[in-house]
């Protein structure tokens, strides 16, 4: 099979016979490997490769998409592209400017393919008879995937951008139940391709296996509205899930009650808040150096000094909102189109201590972590991990898993407290459109929030 770049540089001729207001193509080749546990049971065991690429064309201000697989049909895919664009188009064709870029980036620091399948799956064995071994639980769930992808993007403009990147997930979750109550905790992690970043947590895996247990004799918090304190990964998942989507440009112009709602330089919190999708963060599963429109990636605020003062674009919507390409057009492969999507998503440490928060909070809640949850437009309910009382300034009992909802706008004036402890949360992905999980990060600071709704008895 021929490389990629041969593929390319015959891709780029075919694009520069073809009359079209723009056209551009991304070629493909990578492999993953996955394993997975339910139990003690080995579920899932495998290994693949794909190699492929698209074209996607825009005519009239109408697109045209194709994928393939086979590089002998790259013609015939161009000519369905442009088909499909000129039944599609009617009107005209707006993409906001971008200088065209001809580089080859760096490769990534580590690659997961280096790894044996036997010791990926030794690492899967010893955490999950650890979780067995210290306590009495229902089930368990240990799941493992990496990925390592080179890619090319080209267009009618003139860019020729060759990247690749590595990825690496790892889940493990310790299910405990007793007279119908289920409880659960777990911990979730990633890397950019070192696996040495998931080795070495025995000392985590055992104490979720024991948290699980103790889950199920802890109380129950009143519910009603609490002085509530996030811990990073929560408060990370609220920024990304609850505000970050909404930041998203093709949610927003898509979407009359959101654009009243997301006006830029209204406020939405205090000074001390501030937003950020940041592309460029080394180290971080969300990091990359372009996206998949060939634009740069970059550090792009949301929220400034507590005022809404940017989104997420593609250039796409950059144009139609006359606004600035942001870099965040991803698609998870070569089978997708790229649609508007966070890099690295996480409020900004501010100056407070965690001490100094629980100071002066007669009663309230700790939330660590989360399991799940849901966003409706501005509406959000996240279940917590893990939770404990605040009395008297101090964090006391554990409590059975809280549920946490409101309006993410309400909550955001809400936030009175930003901690100096930023922490980047690399575990799971995000979804959208169809497309999941796509490599991202998110995370913040400690953060009080007053009044938030919390589920209980």
């Amino acid at each position: 099979m021929p490389h990629i770049n041969e593929i390319a540089h015959e891709l780029k001729a075919l694009i520069h016979n073809t009359n079209a207001d723009y056209i551009e193509a991304r070629l493909e080749t990578g492999s993953s490997c996955r394993l997975s546990y339910r139990k003690r049971e080995l579920e899932t065991v495998s290994q693949s490769s794909a190699t492929g690429g698209n074209i996607r064309v825009l005519y009239r201000g109408g697109w045209g998409f194709a994928s393939f697989n086979r590089f002998d049909s790259l013609k015939t895919a161009l000519e369905r592209a442009l088909e499909s664009a000129r039944l599609a188009g009617n009107s005209q064709s707006r993409l906001a400017d971008v200088e065209p870029v001809v580089i080859k980036t760096s490769s990534p620091l580590h690659d997961p393919r280096t790894v044996a399948l036997s010791k990926k799956k030794e690492l899967l064995d010893s955490y999950n008879e650890i979780m067995w071994k210290e306590a009495d639980l229902s089930t368990t769930f240990t799941g493992y995937g990496d990925a390592y992808k080179t890619s090319i993007f080209l267009n009618s403009e003139g860019s020729f951008i060759e990247q690749s990147r590595a990825d690496i997930n790892l889940r493990v979750s310790a299910i405990a139940g007793k007279d119908g109550d289920v409880q659960q905790s777990g911990i979730s992690l990633g890397s950019t391709g070192d696996f040495n970043e998931i080795t070495g947590l025995d000392e985590q895996v055992r104490n979720i296996a024991l948290k699980a247990v103790a889950m199920l004799n802890a109380p129950r918090a009143k519910g009603g509205e609490y002085t509530v304190i996030l811990d990073p990964v929560i408060a990370g998942v609220f920024t990304h899930e609850a505000f970050g989507h909404l930041s998203e440009a093709d949610f927003i112009y898509e979407n009359e009650r959101m654009r009243e709602i997301m006006t830029l330089d209204k406020v939405f919190g205090s000074k001390e808040l501030n937003i950020i999708d940041d592309g460029t963060m080394p180290g971080l599963r969300g990091t990359y150096s372009f996206d998949d429109e060939g634009v740069p990636s970059q550090k792009t605020y949301l929220v400034r000094e507590g005022k809404l003062v940017g989104r997420l674009h593609s250039r796409e919507t950059a144009a139609t909102m006359g606004e600035k390409p942001s870099g965040n057009a991803r698609a998870i492969n070569y089978r997708h189109q790229p649609i508007v999507r966070m890099s690295n998503t996480y409020i900004q440490p501010g100056n407070t201590s965690f001490e100094e928060m629980l100071a002066g909070i007669k009663e309230g809640i700790y939330v660590k972590d989360w399991y799940g949850g849901t966003t409706s437009m501005e509406m959000f309910t996240f279940s917590g991990g893990e939770a404990y009382m605040i009395r008297n300034g101090q964090v006391a009992e554990l409590l059975k898993p809280v549920v946490l909802s409101g309006n993410v706008f309400s909550t955001l004036h809400n936030i009175d407290a930003i901690g100096n402890d930023l922490e980047m949360n690399q575990g799971g992905g995000c979804g959208k459109g169809g497309q999941s999980p796509l490599p991202v990060s998110n995370g913040s600071p400690h953060i009080r929030i007053r009044k938030c709704l919390v589920g209980g008895q």
